[in-house]
């Protein structure tokens, strides 16, 4: 059985797999460690699973496009190595990093690969990276560097503990981060520096980057709820009764049922952010019972 597993999702990526997997390969042999490389072919209509079997690959494919977050998935399941590492098989990610990922693997239960300001990504998605990386940090209460890279190490057993939590779209780096820091394994990130990705990105700035906040917010509530849902309650709770005062104080009328309705509210969704919590950690609590049974 070897200790590493490479694990690879690729969707219409002919064009660069091959030098992928190959230089893989060669940063794996300097390293005398045992390991495989698994390609999960997306349901590609075009040569990546044969491009990818031909540079010396094991491949697994779905039969139709199912998502970035689903082919890790089946990589997670079919893993034969006690260490899982992910990266994109676009080129963005070098597989000259992987060694320094390991190193941590000793002391850490993952290591992330934090992309830095010299990386070719575009203004705009650098932009956005940094505010998913404040509103996670703010939903963690610990800094993250990197919510969303697909760069990273990981013990396999605890991937697969949150292998049913992860979703199939390319929000799954969100997901097992949170999992990780809220279950109280270790995390560290390693500076990295991301490459160009080789063909068309497969991800829309404008499309795609409102609805993974809205991922976001949806992982927080699962993971936090009253981190999303106190700010939410305090300030619809100071709304009412600013707006209370002001009409007493400034315009002579009574305090009003616009007010009174908003703090009330206000009372209701803090509730509901209590027991959301409740059930979040009953969850966890039953999660945690199950993984030692097994």
């Amino acid at each position: 059985m070897p200790d590493i597993t490479i694990i690879i999702p690729a969707y219409r990526e002919g064009e660069g797999i091959f030098g992928v997997v190959e230089e893989t390969r060669r940063v794996m042999d300097a390293t005398g460690r045992s390991y495989e490389i698994l390609v999960v072919d997306d349901g590609s209509d075009d040569e990546t699973a044969a491009e990818a079997q031909r540079a010396g690959a094991r491949i697994l494919s779905h039969p139709y496009n199912i998502g970035n977050g689903a082919a890790v998935k089946t990589g997670i399941r079919n893993a034969q190595g006690e260490i899982l590492v992910t990266l994109d098989g676009d080129g963005q990610h070098s597989p000259e990093d992987i060694p320094r990922l390991l190193e941590m693997m000793d002391t850490y239960d993952m290591a992330v690969g934090a992309r830095r300001g010299r990386s070719k990504a575009s203004f705009l998605r650098r932009m956005a990276n940094r505010l998913y990386n404040c509103f996670a940090t703010y939903m963690c209460r610990r800094r993250i560097e990197d919510l969303t890279s697909g760069f990273r190490a990981v013990k396999t057993d605890i991937a697969r503990h949150f292998v049913s939590l992860l979703p199939n779209t390319f929000s799954y780096p969100t997901t097992i981060t949170m999992a990780v820091i809220r279950s109280g394994y270790s995390l560290v990130y390693v500076p990295i520096t991301a490459n160009r990705r080789v063909g068309a990105s497969k991800i829309r700035p404008i499309r795609d980057g409102s609805r993974f906040f809205l991922i976001i917010v949806k992982i927080a509530t699962l993971f936090s709820p009253m981190r999303v849902f106190l700010p939410v309650s305090g300030i619809m709770f100071l709304a009412g009764l600013g707006y209370g005062l002001f009409k007493v104080f400034f315009m002579g009328e009574r305090y009003g049922p616009t007010s009174a309705m908003l703090m009330t509210v206000s009372v209701v969704i803090f509730m509901v952010g209590l027991v959301s919590e409740q059930v979040a950690q009953l969850r966890f609590d039953r999660n945690e019972i199950r993984g030692d049974r097994e």
